[in-house]
């Protein structure tokens, strides 16, 4: 039952959202010294993150044609965010920055082969010391690849980057003699210089070469499920459970890639003609975006559709045995991803041009302990930076002091404006309920933007009223707060090899000694599918 169906109001629905939370705090023992937080009876927590998921590209979230049950039950039980934003809209700075609640010019995690700083505290590193028990499982994207972020074990299954020469799933699959094709072919410069035509007359909508039984999804899926095998009605376990789809190449595996009909998807809002010039000045894309065709997009929203489905499967299995083992009702799970997708909008594919909400929103699903709130909804503004404290506190632990977000928990109504970048900070932008301003300031490039979106009357982005006599007092007041905002910090990348990884015995040598063998295995391989 949602809060208006109960009669309550949003300030008494999140009394209750902070009580429920606040009830999980009973002491049952008391840690060493050297740990800042007594040990208390706390929930345990999963935590699912999925890639380049734009939001409206679930059930929950009013999508008619992608089926993603298991995900809209979740949503039943818990409580949907409206107006959620990542900080970053690329993978690395992103996920540093829902790990530590700081904005990218905080952390220096500016790109996809960046460090978090050892100095910087993360709530898997704070619920870590009062006694938790932390785990990853999945796509991590750090350097170095088993980067000690907070979590006691790491198995990794990554994409971009060297770290697929490091992970356990790329291992797992040389055990097998096999290759993940598609993969290797989008992701790796090498292979992508030679890719097959196919590949680019399909923009990356491939069936994968996996068996479902090895696609990534699936290996995330069932590490996930024997992880959570570990838990107990105590409470005190964290798992982060990871999944590197639905990201580009949009290759799900059979038969899931058979669960969509191209010709009878519907077009997601925001989808033009051709694109916008000033989109084109910016960035032609990964894969050029003006060469985008409508049969080509509905193939790509066909094969988007199918890894999300394919997703929400595993997340089923997860929910399933949460249940089966009768902890569920007190778990805290959950959901969300770590930017969006344009997916048509503007003419636009995949990332890396302006943050139009397609891209800059996200999913965002929270399920209490207790279901306190389930199946309702929320217009408060989040940004990704909040969950960082959100879960200290569920956890009964202190935020790190430095950490921007707030407790979604809270009663009080949460921001009027929030703030994202990209590009090191040469693109940001500032939304609230119903405004968009972006700024693009690259001098290297000589290139100046200015935009400013109602979007109440204009959700897709298409009409810039910056300019316009009767947008430019509040255009220019939002203006100010975000060059403000935008001021602080530092534009330095901050990369470290040798940072310190977690210690445990499926950690790879930091000399990077096994790489020349993997490399060769894979490249062997693929000459080999090349024929």
């Amino acid at each position: 039952m949602n809060a208006e169906a109960r009669g309550l109001g949003r300030r008494e629905f999140l009394r209750d959202v902070s009580a429920g939370a606040a009830a999980l705090t009973l002491p049952i023992a008391t840690v060493g010294a050297d740990n800042a937080e007594s040990a208390v009876k706390r929930p345990n927590i999963l935590f699912i993150l999925v890639d380049q998921l734009r939001m409206d590209c679930l059930g929950a979230y009013g999508n008619p044609d992608v089926k993603t049950p298991n995900i809209d039950r979740l949503a039943a039980d818990g409580v949907r965010f409206n107006h959620s934003v990542c900080p970053y809209p690329a993978c690395t700075p992103s996920r540093y920055s829902l790990l530590c609640g700081l904005p990218v010019h905080a952390h220096r995690g500016w790109t996809n082969h960046s460090t978090l700083s050892a100095g910087i505290e993360t709530f898997p590193g704070i619920l870590r010391r009062s006694g938790y028990r932390t785990k990853a499982v999945g796509k991590m994207h750090m350097t170095p690849t088993y980067l000690d972020v907070g979590f006691e074990d790491l198995v990794l299954s990554e994409q971009d980057g060297p770290g697929r020469w490091d992970d356990d799933y790329h291992r797992y699959l040389m055990a097998r003699g096999l290759v993940d094709q598609n993969d290797l072919e989008d992701q790796r410069r090498e292979y992508r210089d030679k890719a097959r035509a196919t590949y680019w007359e399909t923009f990356g909508a491939l069936v994968s070469n996996l068996e479902e039984q090895h696609h990534s999804t699936t290996w995330i899926g069932n590490e996930s499920v024997e992880t959570l095998k570990g838990w107990n009605a105590e409470g005190g376990s964290l798992l982060f459970a990871s999944f590197i789809k639905p990201h580009h190449p949009f290759d799900p595996p059979a038969p899931w890639s058979e669960l969509y009909d191209p010709d009878a998807l519907r077009l997601l809002p925001g989808w033009t003609e051709k694109c916008f010039e000033h989109d084109l000045n910016y960035n032609r894309g990964y894969f050029p975006n003006d060469t985008l065709t409508e049969p080509a997009l509905r193939r790509v929203m066909a094969y988007y559709y199918a890894s999300i489905s394919h997703i929400d499967h595993q997340v089923g299995r997860l929910l399933d045995y949460l249940q089966q083992a009768g902890l569920y009702e007190d778990t805290l799970i959950v959901f969300t991803s770590d930017h969006g997708e344009y997916m048509g909008q503007h003419h636009l594919l995949l990332k890396a041009n302006l943050m139009y909400d397609s891209l800059l929103k996200v999913p965002l699903i929270l399920k209490w302990p207790g279901n306190v709130g389930a199946g309702s909804a929320s217009d408060r503004l989040v940004n990704n930076l909040d969950l960082a404290p959100t879960l200290c506190h569920a956890a009964s632990c202190t935020p790190a002091s430095g950490m921007r977000g707030g407790n979604l928990a809270d009663e009080r109504e949460g921001p009027e404006l929030v703030f994202a970048e990209a590009n090191f900070g040469k693109q940001v932008t500032a939304r609230s309920r119903n405004r968009k301003l972006i700024l693009v300031e690259d001098k290297e490039r000589r290139l100046t933007m200015r935009l400013y979106f109602d979007l109440e009357r204009d959700p897709a982005e298409l009409h810039n009223l910056y300019d316009d006599p009767a947008h430019q007092a509040e255009a220019r007041g939002i203006e100010k707060k975000l060059l403000e905002w935008g001021a602080e910090g530092s534009r330095e990348l901050f990369l470290n090899q040798e940072e310190k990884q977690v210690e445990r015995p499926n950690v790879p040598p930091l000399d990077l000694s096994h790489r020349d063998k993997v490399i060769a295995y894979y490249r062997r391989k693929m000459e080999e599918a090349a024929g």
